[in-house]
């Protein structure tokens, strides 16, 4: 079979039986302590045939029932609602060929682009007759084509205790696209991108500006901007499949223009959003402007789903982009190699003070630079800040390759030096932000915390890995107007540390990594960095003192406002503002509040 959903019908709902309705919350006991669960399949409340009939109709026919994108590889899919013959040889083969194409994933209804938090459920196979889960997918999707789809999607989940999810590209680093037995919202459809030269909503500003859709992906965004006369940009992350008004802006944003006009969310001018209630809303500086705030880097799928944003573009901008690299085809000795590394990691104060970005993968024998961006920015401006650093690996015996490209546009550099990123992987998250202070004062020791991540434990040594992204904040744009921590207003690197976990890895070997992900390569992180913080797109939402560590002083208002906007808790998203008491029980299904 082609597919990886199966639309909602009266012959298939046939074969699933129904049950009757029972009270919100469903009392569950589980290792001694006491809950109140959402409902799932099996317990009396789930709702009956004719209540998803209904729904599907409401949505004009776009209810799924879910399907991992892999299934197609078995003869058949053990469903929780039933049994369905799924092998499909052609389309088994395109799943194994592009089971690691991020654009491919992410046009499917549920796929995640890294597989760990859905348990690695049903990946491509050359043995038909193993054995395909739902794993922790969603057991329902709505493909949502319009407002009142996500609206009816709103309410039948509130009304039905169940747990709901907000899906809009699956990419997505801590799982906050996937459940167990969850309803799912898919608004990749919402493509919609309208330009115009003159903002006239409310507030001060008044020039570029862009409205788009919640599906629009970053890529596509950049191209249509350049495509615009004059051409413009606007602040999306790096990465080309990045859902710019989904996860991206309501957990801040990063990307190439951070140092110039700062977090994506500060760029936002007004949103459309559903809320938990139910009703349609628009937030901005005059309407709603609590909610507006929250929406700006206080957290994904906590006060509402958007439907739309309007965010500032800027006039596109000439740029010149570096790229270094210390591998082994440069030294095989880990100490001249992580010498390099030192060195590089010292001047990283005086890369982001001279308004650059930097993008860098570091890994065992790896350090890979690609790109140093210098938005509106000479081949001079540029190499007169990297060559210190140059000159000092020379003097140090630090072998290394390095070119730099004039762009006429960011654009230009974007699509030529950035590289797409892979899907279908397997590994714990984690990160941290290393403050101007730390870098000045801490150098060595974050270092060593890189190398700690890279071999955190001798039978993990060259495992683990950074993802590091230079640059700061609060360069250009010192004060905040977003929900963001204030600490990234004083960034030099925020760092990304990843971890694979082996595929059919036992939960025993789940929670071993998990705990060396927190505990010893976060943990040198946070020490070697006590000025820093975390982002709560990218990174450990298992850290002790997450509310502070992702938000900041922020966070009290936050959670007040996450009172106002979900108090019962229609939506949620691991770590995200008032989930404290709420908790994913039995084997990372259910989702209940402690009581």
């Amino acid at each position: 079979m082609g597919w990886s959903w199966f639309p909602v019908g009266a012959s298939l709902l046939s074969l699933f039986g129904g049950v009757r309705s029972s009270p919100p919350l469903v009392e569950r006991t589980w290792n001694g302590a006491q809950y109140g669960c959402k409902c799932y399949m099996g317990d009396e409340c789930w709702p009956s045939d004719d209540s998803w009939a209904g729904l599907n109709s409401t949505v004009d026919g776009n209810l799924a029932i879910s399907i991992p994108p892999g299934a197609s590889c078995y003869n058949t899919f053990e469903g929780p609602l039933g049994t369905l013959e799924t092998y499909d040889a052609a389309a088994c083969a395109d799943a194994t060929a592009q089971f690691g194409n991020e654009t491919w994933t992410v046009e499917k209804p549920l796929a995640a682009l890294w597989t760990y938090f859905t348990n690695d459920t049903c990946r491509p196979t050359a043995d038909p007759s193993e054995a395909c889960t739902l794993g922790y997918y969603g057991v329902y999707v709505i493909m949502a084509k319009s407002r009142d789809h996500i609206k009816a999607a709103v309410d039948f989940a509130r009304d039905n205790n169940l747990r709901l999810l907000i899906r809009n590209t699956g990419h997505d680093f801590i799982g906050r696209s996937t459940g167990w037995g969850a309803l799912v919202i898919n608004t990749h459809g919402f493509q919609d991108i309208e330009f115009t030269t003159e903002y006239s909503g409310p507030g001060d500003y008044h020039s570029h500006a862009v409205t788009i859709g919640a599906g629009v992906q970053g890529r596509a965004l950049l191209t249509r901007a350049n495509a615009q006369n004059p051409p413009v940009t606007v602040l999306t992350g790096e990465c080309p499949t990045v859902g710019v008004a989904g996860g991206l802006i309501q957990g801040g944003g990063h990307g190439p223009l951070t140092p110039t006009y700062g977090m994506t969310a500060d760029t936002a001018l007004s949103f459309d959003v559903v809320t938990a209630a139910g009703e349609f809303l628009t937030a901005n500086v005059d309407e709603n402007p609590d909610l507006f705030w929250a929406l700006k880097g206080g957290g994904p799928s906590a006060f509402a789903v958007i439907l739309s944003v309007t965010m500032k573009a800027f006039p596109e901008q000439a740029s010149y982009g570096f790229v270094i690299e210390i591998n082994s085809t440069h030294t095989t000795d880990p100490e001249v190699f992580w010498e390099g590394v030192r060195i590089f990691h010292k001047h990283a104060n005086n890369i982001v003070d001279a308004g650059l970005y930097t993008y860098f993968e570091l890994m065992e024998l790896r350090l890979h630079i690609r790109p140093v961006v210098g938005f509106n920015k000479s081949a001079a401006d540029v190499v007169s800040v990297i060559q210190p650093l140059l000159d000092e690996f020379k003097s140090n015996g630090v072998p290394y390759s390095a070119f730099g490209n004039d762009y006429p546009t960011l654009f230009d550099l974007y699509i030529d030096l950035f590289e797409d990123e892979g899907a279908g992987t397997s590994a714990l998250t984690g990160g941290w932000m290393f403050a101007h202070q730390d870098v000045e004062e801490n150098n060595d020791a974050i270092v060593e915390a890189f190398r700690t991540v890279t071999s955190p434990r001798d039978d993990l040594k060259g495992q683990g890995f950074i993802i590091g992204h230079l640059w700061d904040a609060g360069h250009s744009t010192p004060i905040s107007n977003s929900a963001t921590n204030p600490r990234f207003r004083n960034s030099t690197n925020f760092a990304i540390v990843a971890l694979p976990v082996p595929f059919g890895a036992s939960l025993v070997q789940k929670e071993d990594l998990q705990d060396v992900l927190t505990n010893v390569q976060d943990a040198a992180m946070r020490k070697a960095g006590p000025n820093g913080c975390a982002y709560i797109n990218e990174g450990d939402p298992y850290q002790p003192d997450w509310q502070d560590h992702f938000w900041g002083s922020e966070y009290p208002k936050l959670l007040k406002l996450r009172k106002k906007w979900d108090p019962d808790g229609v939506f949620y998203a691991v770590a995200t503002p008032g989930t404290e008491d709420w908790e994913v029980i039995e084997y990372g299904t259910r989702l209940c509040r402690k009581y």
